[in-house]
């Protein structure tokens, strides 16, 4: 397949979607380029929307034994401060969700047009995902008050509504951070999961001059609190990769009252489900101690965030594979897992997932620097690389090792988290 042909409309969409990034659930803009240009290159697409702005494509029909979904996911991050942030929402795609949906539009052309897919022994299905990063939550809880969604993550939600019922595998892409001297791809690179737990510390208010002995200082409380989790990671363990974060997110503090009331927020992030309800018992333990030391109280509020993201290893032996024959890309990284989390643990929990790295930015990843440098590898070069895993994963899966779990199942893992 020549991607060289495809590349300057791939390149020219990828740099409008990054010019105009939009934040989870609103994507509305980036839906319609994106239908646009798929409807040039596919007059006769069928299209199967779903929750806001959410949408699937389907390549080959009939009866096949496995449907694959590439997803893309179309949400920008929250960014006020990055030199390409937009002006009314504060977004940026300083996470290279951009460079995916570019990415899954060429893969989609050229299948399309060369029509190689009709070669596969199983469907291929493209699913824009919305909705992936966690944050904007004060507007989606609103979307979930009226009803609209019930996840804030926008795989979970899809797969409420069915969007993934006549899926056996998903299939992900993601820019790596940080330049490479090479041209890099990546396999097998964990995520962890996290929870969301905010505190409520209480006190008692009086005049912080007049009468501060009847008082008790909810902030001294959150203060006291911060450094008992700070003296608790030396009893974390390290290859459980937790990360904890505590700010203050609320109070009715002012100098001359003492202040009765402060919410301290914090993500708790690990590797394994069972690390993080640990880690979690020990956050709320330093929560009571603190309020009982100082004479107040807590009460304590747990929202699931992400599962953890365990890269189906059988799977990923496909993209290696095709790595080991491919002669473009140099480099190969393999089992590094990190701290960053993405609702794709959720969807691992249900079914096998793998999610491909990729080289080509410099900056950090939602940093305020963060871009493309090398575009012709991002759009041309490692879209060729997708079609080789694919081409690997033609007539050669195992049918035994395609796990499946429902929905019912993934809400009582969650459930059992927060109880």
């Amino acid at each position: 397949m020549d991607f060289s042909r495809s590349y300057e409309a791939i390149k020219q969409i990828a740099d409008q979607i990054y010019a105009n990034p939009e934040l989870g659930y609103k994507e509305t803009n980036t839906k319609e380029l994106v239908l646009d240009y798929l409807t040039q290159v596919n007059p006769d697409i069928d299209v199967q929307y779903f929750s806001t702005t959410g949408f699937r494509i389907t390549l080959g029909s009939g009866e096949k034994p496995l449907n694959i979904a590439f997803i893309a996911e179309l949400d920008a991050v929250y960014a006020p401060s990055h030199f390409r942030a937009g002006l009314e929402n504060g977004a940026a795609h300083n996470c290279g969700h951009y460079t995916q949906v570019a990415i899954a539009l060429a893969l989609y052309q050229q299948l399309f047009e060369s029509g190689r897919y009709e070669a596969f022994d199983y469907k291929l299905s493209f699913i824009f995902v919305p909705a992936e990063e966690y944050l904007d939550l004060a507007y989606r809880e609103e979307l979930r008050r009226e009803g609209t969604i019930t996840h804030y993550g926008g795989k979970p939600e899809a797969v409420r509504l069915g969007v993934f019922d006549d899926i056996d595998i998903s299939m992900c892409v993601h820019a790596i951070g940080g330049e490479f001297e090479q041209r890099t791809v990546e396999v097998n690179s964990d995520l962890a999961g996290f929870l969301y737990k905010k505190y409520h510390f209480k006190g008692k208010a009086s005049h912080a001059g007049l009468d501060p002995f009847s008082s008790v200082n909810a902030y001294n409380i959150s203060t006291l609190f911060n450094t008992a989790v700070g003296l608790s990671r030396q009893q974390i363990d390290e290859k459980e990769m937790v990360r904890m974060n505590p700010i203050v997110m609320d109070s009715d503090m002012s100098t001359n009252v003492v202040p009765n009331h402060i919410t301290v927020g914090t993500d708790l992030r690990a590797q394994s489900l069972t690390y993080m309800k640990e880690a979690a018992d020990r956050l709320d333990h330093a929560a009571e101690g603190s309020s009982r030391a100082l004479m107040g109280d807590v009460d304590i509020e747990t929202q699931m965030g992400y599962l953890p993201f365990k890269q189906d290893r059988y799977l990923s032996t496909f993209a290696k594979a095709a790595f080991e024959k491919n002669n473009q890309i140099p480099k190969l990284m393999s089992s590094n897992p990190i701290s960053a989390a993405g609702d794709i643990g959720d969807l691992s929990y249900m079914m096998p997932c793998i999610q491909i790295g990729y080289s080509g930015f410099t900056g950090t990843i939602h940093g305020d620097d963060f871009i493309d440098i090398d575009p012709v590898f991002i759009y041309q070069i490692f879209p060729q690389f997708l079609v080789e895993v694919l081409e690997e994963m033609n007539g050669n899966i195992d049918r035994e090792k395609v796990y499946s779990r429902s929905y019912e199942d993934y809400l009582n893992v969650i459930s059992s988290m927060t109880e």
